[in-house]
C-alpha cells in the first residue's frame, strides 16, 4: 500500500501565506525519522506524491502536440463534452490566465491551482528532506541510505527536467524549507544553463550512490539506477541537439548501454498491449504503480474516454458491432479531450498499436447504398490504459510508464543517428514487435519506408506511433528541433508570436502575483 509520510503530512499543514526560503534547521524532526520503517515510508511517500503529478506530465509532455483535437467536419457531439479549456493547449492559445499547466504541475487546466502541495515543489522539498535526513541518519544500513540517495538525486532531477523543458527559466531550490509553497516565495528563476547545470549534476550524484547496484524494488515502482540512466540519456539527447553536439550524444549512447550491459533481463516483450496489462515486466524500466481499492488513473476517466451511455451510440468497424457492450465499452469517463481522426489514419493497419492505443467510433450513414461502405468515422479516444472491470465498473489501474525498452532503443536510435551510426537495428527491433506476423522487413523495416529518407523523422514518427499517449509527444518534438515542431503543428497556429517564449509554457498569474520575482515567458500577457 502506497502510503504518505508522516513529515509528509507535518509540512503541508504547516502551511502559510508568510513564506522564505530559510533551511530547516531540525531536520531530524522529533516525531520522525526515528526508525528505518520511517524512512521507508517516507521514500514510498515521495513516489506516493509523484503518481500525483502523473495528469501534469500527460499534460506537458502531450496536449500541446499534433494528438489531440477536433477536425472541421467531425462534430463534437461524439465527444459528448466540453473540452472546458483543454482545447486552448491544442489550439496553442494558453496564456497567464488560462496556463493549461498551473502553478508548476501543480492543476490542469487551473483545477486545484491554489493548492501548493500538488504542485512539483511540493515533493522537490520532500526529496530534499530525504536527502537531507539520509546524510545525518544511520537508522538505514550504507546500502539501503546510497540506494535512497540515489532516488531522490535521480527524482530530483527528472522533476527539474520537466519543468525546464516546460517553462524554461525556474526557481532552483536544492534545500530543505519550512514550507512548500513556490509560487508565494520571493526568489528570480535560474536561467536554463544552469537549470541543466542542476539536472545533470543531480544525476552524477544519483549515479555516484547507486555505484554497482542496478536491483529494482517494489516490482520497478520504484525509481532505480536504470530510471537515472534513462533520465541521463534524454538530457543529454536534448542538449547534444542545441549546443553539446556529438559529445553529449556520446554520453547518452553510453547510458543506454550501460543499462543493456547490466541489466539483460531488460527486453521488448513479444505483444504490444501485454506491456500495459502485466506490472513489472520485463519491459518496463520504472513506472507509477496502481492498484485496485489503493489508487486508479484518475486523469484518465476525466478527460479521455467516453462517457458509456455516449458511446454506445457508436460503432466499431474492426468487430462490426455496436459499442454497447457491458464490459468492453464501459468506459464511464467524461472526453474531453479526443485523438484526432488524422492521428488515428497515421498508423498502418497493419500496426498493433494502432488497435491497441486508440478506439475509433463510426456511425452508419443510411443514406449509401446496400451493400456499399456504410461507417463514418466520427470521432476517436485513447485506450491504452483501458484498466479493469470490478463489480461492473471500469477501473483504472494500469500503470503508467515512464520508462520503458522500447523508449530505450529509441533514444539509442536518436544517439546513434546524431552519431552518424546505423539506428536500424533498434529501429527495426521495435516496428517488427508492432506488426507481429505481418513484419515484413522490405516493407516496414528501416529504411525502407517513405519517413525513413530523414532518419530524424523515422525516429519521431516511431516515437509517436509507441508513445502514444505516454507523455512524451510534445517534448520528443521539441528535442528533434523547432522545424520539427513546426512540420507538425503550423507556427501561424501559436497565438504567442514571440519566438522566444512560443514553445514554452506560461506562468498562471497567480505565481507571478504571489512571487514578484519571477518573469513572464517572452510573449504571454
Amino acid at each position: 500500500m502506497i502510503v504518505m509520510s508522516g513529515l509528509g503530512l507535518l509540512l503541508l499543514s504547516s502551511c502559510s501565506k508568510n513564506l522564505d526560503l530559510t533551511p530547516v534547521s531540525t531536520l531530524s524532526d522529533a516525531s520522525y525519522w526515528k526508525t528505518s520503517d520511517q524512512v521507508d515510508a517516507f521514500v514510498t511517500g515521495i513516489h506516493a506524491n509523484f503518481r500525483t503529478h502523473n495528469a501534469s506530465f500527460e499534460a506537458l509532455g502531450e496536449l500541446r502536440s499534433d494528438i489531440f483535437g477536433l477536425e472541421p467536419g467531425i462534430g463534437s457531439t461524439f465527444t459528448g463534452e466540453s473540452s472546458q479549456g483543454m482545447e486552448n493547449m491544442w489550439n496553442q492559445t494558453i496564456d497567464a490566465n488560462n496556463p493549461g499547466v498551473g502553478n508548476f504541475g501543480a492543476s490542469v487546466n487551473n483545477a486545484n491551482i491554489t493548492n501548493p502541495a500538488t504542485n512539483f515543489y511540493y515533493n522537490i522539498n520532500q526529496i530534499n528532506l530525504l536527502i537531507s535526513n539520509l546524510n545525518a541518519t544511520n537508522l538505514v544500513s550504507q546500502a539501503t541510505k546510497n540506494y535512497y540517495l540515489g532516488i531522490g538525486f535521480g527524482m530530483r532531477a527528472f522533476y527539474y527536467f520537466q519543468m525546464v523543458r516546460s517553462w524554461g527559466p525556474v526557481v532552483l531550490q536544492t534545500d530543505a524549507v519550512r514550507a512548500i509553497d513556490i509560487s508565494n516565495l520571493a526568489k528570480a528563476a535560474s536561467g536554463e544553463a544552469d537549470v541543466f547545470k542542476q539536472i545533470k549534476s543531480d544525476i552524477d550524484s544519483s549515479e555516484a550512490n547507486f555505484g554497482a547496484d542496478y536491483s529494482f524494488k517494489s516490482n520497478k515502482g520504484f525509481w532505480s539506477k536504470a530510471a537515472t540512466l534513462m533520465l541521463k540519456a534524454e538530457v543529454y539527447l536534448w542538449t547534444a541537439s542545441r549546443d553539446g553536439g556529438m559529445a553529449d550524444a556520446t554520453i547518452a549512447k553510453t547510458a543506454l548501454t550501460d543499462i543493456q550491459t547490466n541489466i539483460p533481463s531488460l527486453s521488448l516483450l513479444p505483444v504490444f498491449t501485454d506491456v500495459f496489462a502485466v506490472k513489472g515486466n520485463s519491459e518496463i524500466i520504472f513506472a507509477s504503480r496502481y492498484q485496485l481499492n489503493e489508487a486508479t488513473m484518475g486523469f484518465v476517466s476525466s478527460s479521455f474516454v467516453p462517457q458509456t451511455s455516449l458511446i454506445s451510440n457508436f460503432y466499431d468497424s474492426v468487430q462490426n458491432r455496436k459499442m454497447n457492450s457491458g464490459t468492453l465499452d464501459n468506459w464511464g469517463g467524461l472526453l474531453r479531450a479526443p485523438v484526432k481522426v488524422s492521428t488515428f489514419r497515421q498508423f498502418d493497419d497493419l500496426d498493433s498499436r494502432k488497435w491497441a492505443s486508440i478506439q475509433p467510433g463510426y456511425s452508419v450513414d443510411i443514406t449509401k447504398r446496400p451493400g456499399a461502405d456504410t461507417m463514418v468515422i466520427k470521432g476517436c479516444f485513447a485506450k491504452k490504459f483501458p484498466g479493469e472491470n470490478n463489480a461492473g465498473n471500469r477501473q483504472y489501474t494500469n500503470d503508467f510508464p515512464i520508462y520503458r525498452y522500447a523508449d530505450l532503443l529509441l533514444l539509442l536510435a536518436e544517439a546513434k543517428q546524431m552519431l552518424g551510426e546505423d539506428p536500424s537495428a533498434e529501429i527495426n527491433l521495435v516496428r517488427q514487435r508492432a506488426f507481429g506476423a505481418n513484419y515484413d522487413p522490405a516493407v516496414q523495416g528501416f529504411p525502407n519506408q517513405p519517413v525513413d529518407a530523414d532518419p530524424k523523422a523515422a525516429i519521431l514518427q516511431e516515437r509517436l506511433y509507441e508513445f502514444i499517449f505516454e507523455g512524451k509527444r510534445w517534448y520528443d518534438l521539441r528535442s528533434m528541433g523547432d522545424a520539427y515542431v513546426f512540420a507538425h503543428i503550423p507556427e501561424s497556429q501559436f497565438a504567442n508570436a514571440d519566438p522566444a517564449g512560443r514553445l514554452l509554457w506560461p506562468i498562471d498569474i497567480t505565481s507571478l502575483t504571489n512571487n514578484r520575482s519571477l518573469l513572464q515567458n517572452p510573449g504571454y500577457r
